[in-house]
């Protein structure tokens, strides 16, 4: 909206967020409001005299009534304030800090905040700048100025360490701080970085928990809730020692488990021994809401609710469940569910889940969505004996969800691999963020529910997209995750990397026991991205054992291949009389080489695939259900190296742009045209001139025509797309896509990424075209896109010549009615 027709905007609700602070504790930020001037002059009055002079540069006893009415009435527009907030004395609220900033100019504000003495160093001052200056950017603000007592160090690192462009100068015994809001790479990254750390403390205060609580509907009540808290307790107190102690609420205990010496039954809530960090709910929707208080007296960090009748039971159920995360984050509670399947840690006697039994420890880390998959993919794991480090179910995925363990096992030296089952992604934009870091430590594996990722399970709040189908895939592959059509293959690559080192490259050597098994797995090679390097050797079933042994030391030797994949079917019945299993193992153990198998009758981690390395540590040699199925792991794996070792660039930032500029452009349409419209020529030129891109008036010079597009979409937001113009892109859909913001490697792939892009690069005779001016027009439009929310299209037809990129025609059209996922650190609400 614009801010010069006078009139204030309407409550800007989609400012508020929950926030995780620094200790992992999670916080509710919002705008201000009249009816807060209590609770601001209670802060107030709560600062330490210091405090107050560094905030206002003299004592100030009280606020006047002047100056609350003056805090607490602003415009949303020219004068924004944020308020952190935590439980009060019954239903009241406490302001536990406080920023604001108002507008000195057409696109400068003057900004200020200030903490609690008791909540300092939690974080609070960057999270209220980092959202103070998301705010600023959508009304068109450029930047922020702040004046500073000298000795004011912990306000002046806020700025400093924020990792916008910082300028400070003396003036009159001040300090005057100019703040430049366009993000750079290196506000980027510490936004992503204080939001990696905050969040994955706060899901290790959930996997380091030492006291537990189950809560149940009561003994003699039967049901389903009955069931899953008596089926987790009696999982949980399993558990080899050490592992938490365990407090039982409203559960049956059964006659075996009285007296056991980690459990406590308590008749009533406050009976419960504590301090309890975790706790896990089995009780009726409604009864789930009533004892989250409680849990907060008793000092629970995390639950998790295995209770169902929330969001998926429609409209009332979404309101509840609504209200239950506010209330679990206003309490410094995260919430794992509803519909949660559980939790388990198996490396830490942890096991608050459903599962009889959960898989051994081990390097991979499993999440899954609702309870109905976590079943098969436990049960799966299991069978195979895949060790895990972390099982993580997150039913209605309601607040915590993949992106949360994701932060989590970056820091877990356990993990190795992270595999995830997603039935549907809430918020693709910080998926991408969040994945992209962790795939650069460690594999990220992926299965989506459907092919386009856009199925949407009751329950799960996901905005409908109408991005074309591919759009998932390309946000994928700009995170580095691997994806895979299967929980079955999820498996399948997860066992993999687990055991096995990510191949050097593409280049593969077979041995089989039959010509026919080889020319199958060569020609799953190829079709999976392989190289076969070499002739396949074959192998006879019947081979003597030292020919065995001489095979594979060979083949586990070979210098012209990255990775090894052997077939073996014995055809006489079961038994491994020529010891096939064992001789690999131990030749693969001794190898720098990846190596796979396929031996009929195993299957997964096998103890008779697995051999001591060279330092003494076991390696196995993982096991697949075909030979399909190995080589496919395998061409996961090449990819992922590849994807290792492409230059990762920068995030585009082309010089000489001004998205501010475009905000103020876009805000001064939509005042006049709420509903939103089509930009005049004039408006989209002027639109295009903020990022330093311009319609030529002149003919376009001779090239390859191209056209480039941005949408806003309500589930991906910003979708950057690239295609050459005519019939490949119109009818045939040859159009690569991309979310923005970019980084250069991003850019490069869009322009490359399409099946015509040959032309480009000089085809049948014809010169090479100027790609570098390409792709800085391409990142331009990224910029554009990724500022402003409001555009709903834009379409530029680009004229590439041997010198040069032209914009021959553009088109744009805004509008003012979806709100994206904001690029703030924030909770689900």
């Amino acid at each position: 909206m614009a801010h010069d027709d006078g009139a204030p905007r309407r409550y800007p609700a989609h400012w508020e967020a929950d926030v995780v602070l620094r200790d992992g504790v999670p916080a509710h930020l919002r705008p201000i409001a009249p009816s807060d001037a209590d609770a601001l002059q209670a802060f107030h009055v709560g600062q330490s005299e210091r405090s107050v002079y560094l905030r206002f540069f003299a004592p100030m006893e009280r606020l006047s009534p002047a100056d609350l009415e003056r805090f607490t009435h602003v415009d949303h527009r020219d004068r924004v304030a944020l308020v952190v907030v935590a439980p009060g004395e019954g239903t009241v609220e406490r302001i536990i800090a406080v920023g604001r900033f108002d507008r000195v100019g057409t696109s400068s504000a003057e900004v200020a905040f200030t903490v609690a003495d008791a909540h300092q160093r939690r974080g609070l001052g960057s999270i209220l700048l980092e959202h103070l200056a998301a705010a600023g950017r959508e009304l068109g603000i450029a930047e922020f100025t702040a004046e500073v007592l000298p000795q004011n160090g912990a306000m002046l690192a806020v700025f400093r360490e924020a990792g916008f462009e910082v300028r400070q100068a003396y003036d009159d015994g001040l300090v005057a701080v100019r703040i430049d809001l366009d993000p750079s790479a290196r506000s980027r990254d510490v936004m992503a970085d204080r939001e990696h750390r905050a969040e994955a403390r706060s899901m290790q205060s959930l996997w380091d928990a030492d006291s537990v609580l189950v809560v149940g509907p009561g003994s003699q009540v039967p049901g389903l809730d009955a069931a899953r808290a008596h089926a987790v307790l009696v999982a949980q107190l399993a558990q080899a020692a050490p592992s938490p102690r365990v407090a039982a609420l409203g559960v049956h205990v059964p006659e075996e488990l009285s007296g056991h010496p980690r459990l406590v039954v308590a008749p009533t809530i406050d009976d419960v021994p504590g301090p309890v960090q975790l706790a896990a709910v089995a009780l009726p929707a409604a009864e789930v809401l009533a004892v989250v208080p409680s849990l907060a007296r008793l000092g629970v960090r995390a639950v998790v609710v295995l209770s169902t009748g929330f969001a998926e039971d429609g409209p009332e159920g979404l309101a509840l469940q609504r209200e239950l995360l506010r209330t679990a984050h206003s309490a410094g509670i995260r919430v794992i569910g509803p519909g949660s399947f559980g939790i388990a840690r198996p490396g830490g006697g942890l096991n608050l889940s459903l599962a009889a039994r959960v898989p051994d420890p081990g390097g991979v880390g499993l999440f899954c969505q609702s309870a109905a998959v976590a079943v098969r993919l436990v049960d799966d794991a299991v069978a195979r004996g895949i060790g895990t480090s972390q099982v993580l179910s997150s039913g209605n995925r309601a607040d915590v969800s993949g992106n949360d363990v994701m932060q989590s096992w970056a820091d877990d030296p356990g993990t190795r691999v992270a595999a995830l089952s997603l039935e549907s992604i809430g918020n693709p934009r910080k998926f991408v963020r969040v994945a992209r870091r962790l795939a650069r430590l460690k594999p990220v594996v992926v299965t989506t529910a459907g092919r386009s990722g856009q199925v949407v399970p009751p329950g799960h709040a996901v905005r409908v997209t109408a991005a074309p189908r591919r759009t998932l895939e390309e946000m994928l592959r700009q995170s580095g995750v691997l994806r895979v059509e299967s929980t079955a293959q999820l498996l399948d690559v997860a066992q993999l990397f687990a055991h096995q080192p990510v191949p050097a490259g593409r280049r593969v050597g077979v041995v089989a026991s039959s010509h026919s098994l080889a020319a199958l797995v060569a020609e799953n090679a190829a079709a999976a991205g392989l190289v076969l390097a070499r002739e396949a050797v074959v192998l006879p079933e019947d081979a003597p054992r030292g020919e065995v042994r001489r095979t594979f030391a060979e083949a586990c030797a070979w210098p012209d291949v990255d990775a090894l994949v052997v077939a073996h079917v014995s055809t006489v019945g079961p038994g491994d009389p020529s010891g096939v299993a064992g001789e690999l193992a131990l030749a693969a153990a001794r190898s720098k080489h990846t190596v796979v198998a396929y031996v009929h009758g195993l299957l997964g981690v096998r103890a008779e695939l697995t051999a001591l390395d060279p330092t003494g540590a076991p390696r196995t040699v993982p096991a697949f259900r075909t030979p399909t199925d190995a080589v496919g792991a395998l061409g996961h794996a090449a990819r992922y190296r590849a994807w290792l070792e492409q230059d990762e660039g920068e995030w585009a930032r082309p010089a000489g742009t001004d998205p501010a500029r475009a905000v103020r452009l876009v805000d001064s349409v939509l005042s006049s045209s709420p509903e939103g419209r089509a930009l005049t020529a004039e408006e989209t030129a002027e639109l295009l001139g903020a990022v330093g891109l311009e319609v030529a008036e002149s003919a376009p010079p001779d090239g390859v025509a191209c056209v480039v597009r941005s949408g806003e979409d309500r589930l991906f937001g910003p979708v950057v797309s690239f295609g050459l113009a005519g019939d490949a892109s119109e009818l045939l859909g040859d159009l690569a896509q991309g979310i923005a913001p970019l980084t250069t490697a991003d850019v490069a792939h869009l322009v490359r990424s399409v099946r015509a892009a040959p032309r480009l690069f000089g085809y049948r005779g014809r010169p090479a075209v100027d790609v570098t001016s390409l792709e800085d027009l391409v990142a331009r439009v990224a910029v554009l896109s990724d500022a402003l929310p409001e555009l709903a299209a834009l379409e530029l037809e680009v004229t590439v010549g041997e010198s040069g990129a032209v914009v021959v025609g553009a088109r744009a059209r805004v509008s003012d009615t979806e709100r994206r996922d904001r690029p703030v650190r924030t909770l689900p609400t």
